[in-house]
């Protein structure tokens, strides 16, 4: 599958806010946005969706 040196989920966007961060990774494998939020009281993982609810998927 993926080496140690290989890494999975690349960052493709990062936004600092007064309250936390917001990350857009993409899973390398299936090409999957996913939305990182992070602030000082935990953080959440969620699949990026589109304007009609579908995940976003790299081409």
């Amino acid at each position: 599958m993926f080496s140690k040196k290989e890494k999975r989920f690349e960052n493709k966007f990062i936004e600092n806010l007064d309250f936390g961060t917001i990350i857009v990774l993409v899973d390398k494998k299936t090409g999957v946005n996913y939305l990182l939020a992070q602030g000082p009281n935990g953080c959440g993982l969620t699949p990026l969706l589109d304007s009609k609810g579908n995940v976003v998927v790299e081409k």
